[in-house]
């Protein structure tokens, strides 16, 4: 379980995963009303804390036999790139987009309903938590963990953290211009894909 291995597989996958995600759109919502600075620091800080509990509890599993735990960890992998090409084949255009879009922004609106005026504290606050609860139990945690179980914990950490980083910031600069022309069919497909061979790979 190298680092750079460990590395590499939460860099591809988280960054694959979020693009078009619940919380990619609740960064994007949020930096059209609040300085993307702060924005993007507060929803950065929730996806690491988020990154590190997902890979404590992916560490768990580390008291069990490594083949075990392997042999698990593939067939989550496979069941869950099975799945995600399944459910991109029963779509059509960009509606996944459009729930996700839609869940944000009601999210968003829920959170800011009442409030006046806004400071940096507020404003990171707001990104952390908002992103924080839309990121619990969504399929990027569960990768986490899942690849926490089978490789080097730190390594996972770092590549899943500079993923998120990765993501937050587009949506933070250019999420905007993103919305409606993003295939969330392709985005599954691809993170589908690359869950099948992350599977392979780790049984081999």
């Amino acid at each position: 379980m190298s680092l750079f291995n460990g590395f590499t597989a939460g860099l591809l996958l988280i960054t694959l995963s979020e693009l078009g995600d619940k919380t990619f759109f609740i960064a994007a919502i949020l930096a059209m009303r609040h300085p993307r600075r702060w924005v993007f620091v507060g929803a950065t800080a929730a996806l690491f804390t988020m990154t590190v509990l997902s890979v404590l509890i992916g560490q768990v599993a580390a008291i069990f036999p490594q083949q075990y735990v392997n042999g698990i960890a593939a067939a989550l992998f496979i069941g869950f790139g099975l799945k995600l090409l399944y459910d991109a084949l029963k779509m059509s255009g960009n509606k996944g987009l459009a729930h996700e879009q839609a869940d944000a922004y009601k999210a968003v609106e829920q959170r800011e309903q009442g409030v006046i005026a806004w400071s940096i504290r507020a404003v990171v606050i707001e990104a952390f938590t908002l992103t924080f609860i839309g990121e619990w139990g969504d399929r990027t945690q569960i990768a986490t963990i899942t690849l926490a179980a089978a490789n080097n914990p730190l390594g996972v950490i770092i590549g899943a953290t500079l993923g998120h980083a990765i993501c937050a910031a587009i949506a933070v600069v250019c999420g905007k211009l993103l919305v409606g022309r993003i295939s969330e069919r392709l985005l599954i497909s691809v993170g589908g894909v690359l869950f099948i061979i992350f599977g392979v790979v780790t049984i081999s």
